[in-house]
C-alpha cells in the first residue's frame, strides 16, 4: 500500500471491479486484511461482457456501495478520439487500446471516492505489467494525497491454483473455465481486445487460431471488398456512410466492417514501460479502420509544416499514454498543439475493406488544399513557372556542392 499515511488501515476502499476471480479474491482480500469498506466500481467501456453479473457478486459478497457504470461514450468522445486526432502509434504499430482506458477507469475511481468518502482505491494489475503503473499515476495526478492498494505486490496468491484455493476456501463462485490456468489472459473494450501470456509468450510461434475473438481469418473473409465513406468534422469522426453517429456508436460500427473483413490484427514484441519486453495479440478492427481514414483526410487538409511536425511529436505522445502519462502538463500541451492542427480536418473519406486490409480510395474536404491545377501534366491555370524550380534546386544543393567541392580536393591531394 503507498500514498499518505501508508500504514494505518484504509477505512474505505474503491475497487476497480471487473467480477472475475482476481478482483473477486481481491475483494475478499481488502475485507479480511484490512477490515475496511470496498465500494466496487465496474466500467462498462466495450468490452462485450454483461456486467450485472458483477453487481450480484458484489452484493453477494457484502458490498454495499456498488457502482456499475456505462462509460461507453465519455471513453470514445474524450480519451479515444483525441488520441486519434494524433495518430497515435506506440512503437510503430500499437494503436494502444488498453493504455488509453486506464486513464479512465482511474479517473472515475477517484470521482467515486471523492463521493464516498473513501481514504483508498485499490487495482488489480500485476506487478510485472504496465497497468500498475498507468492506474497509480492517474490516481496521484487527481489525489496526491489518496492510498493506493496493489495486492499483486502485497499478497503470497501468485498462482492460479492459490487463487482458485482461495476463493474455494471463502465460497467466491468461480466460473468452470477459471479453475484451471487460463491459457492467455484477455483484456478488451470497444476500442481492442488484446491477448497475452501462456501459448503466446513464445515469439517465434505463430498465435493459434483460437486466441482471435474480435476478427474472422483474412483469409476467410468475403471475396468482394466493402466500400465505406467515414465523415470527419475537425478530426474527429461523425458519421458513416453518410449516417450520423455518436463517437461510440460510430466505433461500434466500424468494429463490426473490421470484424466481417479481418482487420486490424496485430502480432507485437513491444517494450513494456517497466523494463521488459513482451509479446501481445492485439485486434483493433475499428480502430485501424479509423487510423487509415483519419490520416486519408488529413492528407488533403493539413499543410505540409502541420502535418509534418505532428509527424514527429506524435512517437512521444503515444510513449506518454503508453507509459500513463495521460493527465499531466506534457501530454496536454501536446493534446492542444493537436486539436489546433486539425480545425480544418473535416470532409470525407472513402475506403475499401477487404481481406485484412484497409485501404483510402476518395478523399474531399471544403478547406482541401489540393489543387489539380497546380499539380496537373498539362497547362496549369495557377502561376506556376517550370523555370522558377532551377534557382530553387541550385539553392538547395548549394551545401552539397560545397561538401563535393572540398572532397575533391581531398581526393586530389592524396
Amino acid at each position: 500500500m503507498s500514498g499518505k499515511n501508508a500504514t494505518s488501515k484504509p477505512r474505505k476502499v474503491v475497487l476497480a471491479y471487473s467480477g472475475g476471480l482476481d478482483t473477486s479474491v481481491i475483494l475478499k482480500w481488502l475485507q479480511d486484511r484490512y477490515g475496511c469498506e470496498v465500494i466496487t466500481f465496474t466500467a462498462d467501456i466495450g468490452q462485450g461482457e454483461e456486467l450485472e453479473p458483477a453487481r450480484a457478486k458484489a452484493k453477494q459478497m457484502g458490498v454495499k456501495k456498488i457502482f456499475v457504470e456505462d462509460l461507453r461514450e465519455e471513453f470514445v468522445r474524450d480519451f479515444v478520439f483525441p488520441m486519434f486526432r494524433a495518430n497515435a502509434l506506440y512503437e510503430g504499430q500499437y494503436l494502444l487500446g488498453t493504455s488509453i482506458a486506464r486513464p479512465l477507469i482511474a479517473k472515475r475511481q477517484i470521482e467515486i471516492a471523492a463521493k464516498t468518502g473513501a481514504d483508498a482505491v485499490a487495482h488489480g494489475a500485476t506487478g510485472k505489467g504496465n497497468d500498475q503503473v498507468r492506474f497509480e499515476l492517474t490516481y496521484y495526478s487527481l489525489n496526491p494525497d489518496i492510498r493506493v492498494i496493489a495486492p499483486w505486490r502485497e499478497w503470497d496468491l501468485t498462482s492460479r491454483t492459490k487463487l482458485v484455493d482461495f476463493a474455494e476456501k471463502h465460497q467466491i463462485p468461480i466460473a468452470k473455465d477459471k479453475r484451471g490456468d487460463a491459457p492467455f489472459s484477455v483484456d478488451a473494450n470497444l476500442l481492442h481486445a488484446s491477448s497475452e501470456g501462456k501459448v503466446l509468450e513464445d515469439p517465434a510461434q505463430e498465435v493459434p487460431r483460437y486466441v482471435y475473438s474480435r476478427t474472422v481469418d483474412p483469409e476467410s473473409a468475403p471475396d468482394k471488398a466493402t466500400v465505406i465513406t467515414v465523415g470527419f468534422e475537425r478530426g474527429d469522426a461523425i458519421s458513416l456512410d453518410g449516417k450520423a453517429l455518436s463517437p461510440a456508436q460510430l466505433l461500434a460500427a466500424l468494429n463490426e466492417l473490421g470484424r466481417q473483413n479481418g482487420i486490424g490484427r496485430l502480432d507485437l514484441v513491444e517494450n513494456r514501460f517497466v523494463g521488459m519486453k513482451s509479446r501481445g495479440m492485439y485486434e483493433t478492427p475499428g480502430g485501424t479502420i479509423l487510423y487509415a481514414a483519419h490520416r486519408g483526410i488529413e492528407q488533403i487538409t493539413l499543410d505540409r509544416g502541420a502535418g509534418h511536425l505532428k509527424d514527429e511529436l506524435m512517437p512521444k505522445y503515444a510513449e506518454m499514454i503508453y507509459n500513463g502519462f495521460w493527465f499531466t502538463p506534457e501530454r496536454e500541451m501536446l493534446q492542444a498543439a493537436i486539436d489546433k492542427s486539425q480545425e480544418f480536418v473535416t470532409g470525407t473519406v472513402t475506403l475499401k475493406l477487404y481481406k485484412g486490409s484497409v485501404s483510402v480510395i476518395g478523399r474531399q474536404s471544403p478547406y482541401s488544399l489540393y489543387d489539380q491545377d497546380l499539380v496537373t501534366f498539362e497547362e496549369g491555370k495557377v502561376a506556376y513557372d517550370h523555370r522558377d524550380a532551377a534557382g530553387f534546386i541550385r539553392l538547395n544543393a548549394l551545401r552539397l556542392r560545397t561538401l563535393a567541392q572540398r572532397n575533391k580536393r581531398l581526393r586530389r591531394d592524396k
